[in-house]
């Protein structure tokens, strides 16, 4: 049995679950979600509090599907409770950020400011302008438009500037090591 996928999701306060065949919607105070499920590997049903996901197989299509649709469920159950929020840290002389209105300029070293519209159910901040904060209720979204922002100008190995996740640690290289006498 799937470690996670036999795990019960618990069901928190003010959180209404609703399992059709092959979806299941969330509604919480932040927004609702919803999830295509494919009934033909697992059962989903809510009882007790708890949404509990059951395989209805054993071999390894149906062992891979239980853990995802469990770890996804939870995910929107958790997103709708609490958001999601992913942290960008710029590096680099004279690299930074701003908001205007639901856009976000950026400034990275191009002869030009990069603009990036940010998607509807996103909310960002920059509360400094070397940092950007990214929140939502969809956990795969906010992962997405932090990843788009990132992909803008990457971390790069030999000076280390570039937009980097918050804590993510760049493996830095040496330079060149001079002229052979």
């Amino acid at each position: 049995m799937s470690k996670i996928g036999r795990k019960p999701i618990p069901i928190p306060p003010g959180v209404q679950v609703t399992v059709e065949e092959g979806r299941v919607t969330v509604k919480g105070p932040h927004g609702t979600l919803a999830c295509a499920y494919d009934p033909a590997y697992v059962s989903v049903r809510v009882a007790d509090g708890a949404v509990r996901v059951e395989r209805k197989g054993e071999r390894a299509a149906y062992r891979a599907r239980h853990g995802l649709y469990r770890a996804l469920i939870a995910n929107m159950i958790r997103g709708v409770t609490q958001k999601w929020e992913k942290e960008l840290e710029i590096q680099g002389l004279g690299y930074r950020a701003r908001a205007e209105g639901r856009t976000l300029v950026l400034e990275l070293g191009f002869s030009h400011p990069v603009r990036y519209e940010i998607p509807d159910g996103i909310e960002f901040s920059v509360p400094e302008p070397n940092r950007i904060v990214i929140r939502g209720i969809d956990n795969q979204v906010v992962g997405q438009v932090a990843a788009d922002i990132r992909a803008l100008r990457p971390p790069e190995p030999y000076r280390g500037t570039g937009i980097r996740y918050r804590g993510e640690e760049i493996v830095r290289k040496a330079g060149k090591t001079g002229a052979k006498a």
